[in-house]
């Protein structure tokens, strides 16, 4: 991971990045007056937001922050920039460089660094040359008189738990099965301070839930149900928030087997839910932030064995509602309402659930933004957005008509398990509603938790998306 350290001073010797306007006075870093000229002439005549001067000692990148409609959308734009200095860093082989914030805007200066951060994550652990893979950045020194020693240390957990999740997504299923998904939870526990505990498969029978169990019948490798709580003494909320996370490690689609191009050979990111709750556990436990949360992750992959769930089968769930499961590529759901209906127990004050569930999501959003529903309060869904914007990790509502619960009505069962062609992503959500008796919102990622080329500081690959969403909205609770 790439650290990010606040710096008192700049030398003479460090790689630098200035990070201005266009009414900033440069005199301060004691450029030549050819620099100077040179810098003025690139902004003014070339429409350049970026000027590097090679001063062989040393590198200077002049960054121009671009002023947005708001200052998220600037924040952004600083993120974006980082990620692109990042990539010059690594070409030109530097191990650190330091931020220099003249405008005293240390909000933007965190961005940027942010940006280089999470721009510069690698998964190279099969590479056989790790030492030739390497990006050579190490270090990030932000040097900002109104940055806090606290803000950098949080950001630092941040980037770190949003690479967590992106290294869990990127794990292909024969080193990631379910069993190994809750030993990695385990271990987060264990680093950051929180509780673990992992149901194996006569625990979960013996809880009866039929969902998980359902779906895991064509596996040889048993199911898993991690529950994780950090419980910290002076937690400001009396009820517990819960997070719930889809772990399905590999998806096939089952006997209703999907295509390999461009779709089963991505559905190791199937999990990217999972592995989002698990990452945000560890991010709130580093922080220590004065939270009570608990995350439930039900883990199995999806495959068309022997015994696997068939079109027509009726299942039979925790809750002890039936379902007619009419596609088995819909199983994300299966597994979802029994942690739903188990989350049940904990009287929460809300419940955050995270998908790969629909393409009907992805088809509606891309990569571009999170699809949210659910029934929480409007204070509620407001913090979530505000949080969304600030991080970037933008949410589109979907309305929960009483209309759509008409599609998943079965003729034989309580309900079916798919809705039929049409708003495949709301009737998703209205089936995991089913599930419910407390406030909750439902986030299909399936657009942005996985790309196949890089957007930024968004690696190819998988992304930790919902990682800094989460962070952001329960320090703001």
């Amino acid at each position: 991971m790439t650290t990010l350290k606040k710096t008192a001073a700049v030398s003479a010797n460090d790689n630098l990045v200035v990070l201005c306007s266009k009414k900033t006075n440069l005199t301060a870093l004691k450029l030549s007056a050819t620099e100077m000229e040179f810098i003025a002439n690139e902004f003014s005549h070339n429409d350049k937001k970026l000027v590097v001067l090679n001063q062989f000692r040393r590198f200077v990148f002049v960054q121009l922050t671009e002023d947005k409609s708001d200052a998220n959308h600037t924040a952004e734009a600083c993120r974006k920039a980082g990620a692109a200095i990042a990539v010059l860093c690594n070409e030109y082989k530097l191990s650190d460089i330091v931020i220099a914030d003249t405008e005293n805007k240390p909000h933007y200066a965190l961005a940027l660094a942010e940006g280089m951060a999470l721009s510069n994550y690698q998964f190279i652990k099969y590479k056989g040359d790790k030492a030739k893979e390497k990006h050579s950045l190490e270090s990030i020194g932000i040097n900002s008189n109104k940055l806090s020693e606290e803000d950098v240390l949080e950001m630092n957990i941040v980037i770190d738990a949003t690479c967590i999740a992106r290294s869990l997504v990127n794990e292909p299923v024969n080193h990631l099965n379910a069993i190994q998904l809750s030993k990695a939870f385990q271990r987060l526990g264990k680093d950051a301070g929180f509780n673990v505990e992992v149901f194996n498969e006569a625990r979960i029978q013996t809880l009866k839930m039929g969902g998980l169990l359902a779906v895991n019948q064509g596996s040889i490798d048993p199911p898993t149900f991690t529950v994780m709580e950090y419980k910290p003494r002076g937690a400001k909320n009396k009820k517990p928030f819960v997070l719930i996370g889809k772990g399905v490690v590999y998806d096939t689609g089952g006997l209703s087997l999907k295509p390999t191009a461009n779709s089963m050979d991505l559905m190791k990111c199937d999990m990217a839910g999972g592995a989002c709750v698990g990452a945000v556990m560890y991010a709130i436990a580093k922080a220590k932030l004065p939270v009570h949360v608990i995350g439930l992750v039900p883990a199995t992959d999806n495959r068309p064995g022997a015994n696997a769930f068939a079109p027509g089968d009726i299942i039979t769930m925790m809750s002890g509602q039936t379902v007619e499961m009419l596609n088995s590529d819909a199983e994300g759901r299966m597994i979802l309402a029994d942690a739903l209906h188990y989350a049940k127990r904990y009287e929460p004050e809300l419940v955050c659930e995270f998908s790969t569930l629909t393409g009907a999501a992805a088809a509606l959003l891309g990569s571009a933004g999170i699809v949210a529903m659910g029934n929480a309060n409007e204070r509620v869904k407001a913090k979530l957005h505000k949080s969304g914007e600030a991080v970037y990790e933008r949410l589109a509502e979907l309305p929960m008509w009483e209309e759509y619960d008409e599609m998943l009505k079965s003729d034989i069962a309580d309900m079916k398990n798919i809705g039929g062609s049409a708003a495949g992503a709301i009737t998703a959500g209205k089936f995991l509603l089913k599930y419910t008796n407390f406030p909750y919102m439902h986030f299909d990622i399936a657009g942005p938790a996985f790309i196949t080329a890089k957007d930024g500081y968004r690696i190819k690959g998988g992304t930790g998306v919902g990682v800094r969403l989460m962070f952001d909205f329960f320090k703001n609770s």
